[in-house]
Parts: C-alpha cells; sequence; structure tokens
C-alpha cells in the first residue's frame, strides 16, 4: 500500500483534507466511502506528509475507544455497528482511519483482535492479547471495562511521574539561571573593587573570581552542554543495550527519585499482570507480556529470569523472589494469591497499595525539594557574600589599626 493525500466532502458539503493508506485511488475512493467521504482529489503523498501519518493516537483516544466499546458491547450492539458509530463520532484523523480499516479487516473475516495487531503502534501486544482473551471467553464487554479503568489509572500514574521529574527540572532551571545572573553580572561588578584594593585575596575569592571569568568566557559551551550531553546519551542509550541497562538500573536508585519510579513500576506491573491473569492469559504469558510494561530493562531481565524458573517447575513466589528485585510485600501477596488461587485480587491490592505510596511518595518529595533548593540557593549567596565581604572587612579593619 502507498500513502495518499485526499481531498473529499463529507455529508454536509464540507471539505476534509487528509492523507490514507490504500492501494490505489479506486482503493481509496472505497476507503473513503466508508467514512461517508466524497473523493474529490487523491494523490501518492510527498515525503513531508509521513510526518502527519504518524500522528500518535493519545491514550485519551483509547480510553474514549475503549468506554464506548465497553458500553455498546454490554448493550448488545453487534461489533460492527458499534464500531461504524464510533468511527463516525471520532475527531482524531489518524484513530478515524485507524477504526475504518478495523471494520474493513473484521468484514473481511478476521477477528477484532487480529485486526487490532495491524496496528501494534496502537493496539500492544497486551492490548491485542486481552482483547483475544475476551474473544475466547465471550467476556469481551468486561475486558473493555477493564481496560478502560486500568488504562485511566496509567494516564493518572503517567501525570504522577511527569509530575515527579519535571517539578525539580523546574526549580533547578531557576537556581541554574540565578546562579548565571550572580556569575556573570553581579560577581563582576564586586570582584572589581576587591581588585582594586590591592592586597591579597584569600582562595575563595580566587575561586568565585576563576569560576565567574569561566562563566563570562565560556557562557554559550555552559548553555550547550546540557541538550548535547542529553542527544549523546539518548544516543547511546539508544545504540546499546549495555548502557541501557545501566542507565534503567541507576533511575532506581537515584536518591529520592529512584524509590517511587521502582515503586511506579511495580504498580503498573501488578495492575496489568492482574487483568490478564483474570482475563483467562496464562501465568508465562503474562509475565511475557508485562516486561514490555516495565519500561526498565533491569525490571524486564528480573521478569525474564522469574519466568523461566517458573517454567521450570518453581512456583510462582519463589520465582519472583530469586530475582531479587520484588519487595517483600509483592512476595508475600503472591505467595497469598498462589494459595487462595486469587492471585489476580492479591495483585490489585498490591497496585492500590503502590499507588498510594506513589502519591504520598511525590507530595513528600515535593515538600523536600523547596527547602533543598533554597539551601542550595543560599549557600551560592553564602559564599558570594564571603567572597566579597570578606576581603573588604579585612580592609577596613588593617585601616583601623
Amino acid at each position: 500500500m502507498s500513502l495518499f493525500v485526499y481531498q473529499a466532502m463529507d455529508a454536509d458539503g464540507r471539505m476534509v483534507r487528509g492523507d490514507m493508506d490504500a492501494a490505489n485511488i479506486s482503493d481509496l475512493e472505497l476507503r473513503l466511502k466508508r467514512l461517508e467521504l466524497d473523493l474529490i482529489d487523491g494523490k501518492p503523498a510527498a515525503q513531508r506528509t509521513f510526518a502527519f501519518r504518524k500522528l500518535p493516537v493519545k491514550r485519551q483516544d483509547l480510553i474514549n475507544f475503549c468506554f464506548y466499546m465497553e458500553q455498546l458491547s454490554g448493550a448488545g450492539v453487534p461489533l460492527l455497528e458499534g464500531l461504524a458509530d464510533l468511527r463516525d463520532s471520532i475527531e482524531h484523523p489518524r484513530f478515524r482511519e485507524i477504526v475504518a480499516d478495523l471494520i474493513e479487516n473484521i468484514e473481511g473475516g478476521l477477528q477484532m483482535s487480529q485486526a487490532m495487531m495491524r496496528h501494534p503502534d496502537t493496539f500492544d501486544q497486551t492490548f491485542t492479547s486481552l482483547i483475544a482473551a475476551g474473544e475466547q471467553s465471550g467476556k469481551l464487554a468486561e475486558i473493555f471495562r477493564s481496560l478502560t479503568e486500568t488504562l485511566k489509572w496509567q494516564d493518572e500514574l503517567a501525570a504522577q511521574t511527569k509530575k515527579l521529574l519535571m517539578y525539580p527540572a523546574f526549580v533547578g532551571t531557576i537556581v541554574l539561571g540565578v546562579t548565571f545572573f550572580l556569575m556573570i553580572f553581579l560577581v563582576p561588578q564586586l570582584t572589581g573593587f576587591i581588585k582594586n584594593m590591592g592586597q591579597e585575596l584569600p582562595f575563595h575569592t580566587k575561586a568565585l573570581i576563576f569560576i565567574s571569568n569561566i562563566f563570562i568566557n565560556y557562557w554559550y559551551l555552559i548553555l550547550a552542554f546540557p541538550p548535547l550531553a542529553w542527544m549523546g546519551l539518548t544516543i547511546l542509550l539508544k545504540n546499546s543495550p549495555e548502557a541501557r541497562y545501566r542507565a534503567d538500573g541507576l533511575k532506581l536508585k537515584v536518591w529520592m527519585v529512584g524509590p517511587i519510579l521502582h515503586k511506579i513500576i511495580l504498580a503498573r506491573f501488578a495492575t496489568f499482570f492482574a487483568l490478564m491473569y483474570a482475563s483467562g492469559i496464562t501465568i508465562l504469558d503474562s509475565i511475557l507480556l508485562s516486561e514490555k510494561i516495565a519500561s526498565n530493562r533491569v525490571v524486564e531481565d528480573a521478569l525474564q529470569r522469574a519466568g523461566k524458573l517458573i517454567s521450570e517447575g518453581q512456583s510462582v513466589t519463589a520465582g519472583f523472589q530469586n530475582t531479587g528485585m520484588f519487595p517483600p510485600l509483592v512476595l508475600r501477596m503472591l505467595k497469598v494469591g498462589e494459595a487462595t488461587g486469587e492471585l489476580d485480587k492479591a495483585l490489585r491490592n498490591v497496585s492500590y497499595f503502590y499507588d498510594r505510596e506513589v502519591k504520598e511518595s511525590i507530595e513528600r518529595v515535593q515538600a523536600l525539594i523547596e527547602p533543598v533548593m533554597t539551601v542550595v540557593l543560599g549557600l551560592i549567596l553564602g559564599w558570594i557574600m564571603l567572597s566579597v565581604l570578606g576581603p573588604i572587612y579585612d580592609t577596613i579593619s588593617k585601616l583601623k589599626t
């Protein structure tokens, strides 16, 4: 298939422009007909239109999709009719095209999960596996309801993670900006006066002047270093599995932030593992799918080792315990769930506990960051004042004597 840019007209006579995959112009016209659009003009897309084609489907769009499908499936509306109604109400152009493609593939004889697998950038392997389990068990509406709740929880968790990372970065940027102002504008004026006094300067004053000169002469290098270092680190982590593994391990050990990220990963793992297990997916398959959810190579490696140990005959609890990655709470809940046959319920309790812990930990970190940054800024100002006023005080003392 090729990407075509089209101009079409909807039922109300409004012009619609976009792009769509199609085998040829006739196929493009047929696909647009399914969207209730009349093709006016279409041609192969230029290279620059690929950016629009890759417009991502946001998590909020998936939440609305799952909620809509859960409501229609629960009400007994046929699948194709529900998808057709949903297609007509979607505003996201890329997602509307995906839903139209789902309808076409299902009409061609595929299951819904199989049709979703053709769009891995929107429906990941965990999503399609859960839909497949719902199709086999006849509980598709329940799966969509569980997915809606889980995606909402995941969206909230992502917002908390962003809040955790962005707040220190914002405050740190302010401190860095104040430091730049002091070193480039204020310190040179004060040190110029000190030098004219003609006395021997103490070490801390010389250090201040030296650092101020670095800021004045090489400010562009200092400003360019963070983005260049970020780009270099991104390229290194992308091309070196070992570097990525070490970086992911370091993330879990960073002061204040690391333990919270660890809890977030464990909460995400417990939630999706419970959802998959409750949907009828086997434990080993649930572990395999959970590896992608972790988004951390160290945790992924631990899950792989746990899956291998369980496949060799060890219990679920023993398999996870031997990895050394999961804390006693998770292991205790796994042991209880394994003994009672309610593993999904036990893991949901783990998720609830860590979700609450994450919220409380983020609040504590935010409350701690403000005084820490205030102390750092105070130390910088104190150093500058000591370095500037110290020689002046010594000079005044000598004049009195």
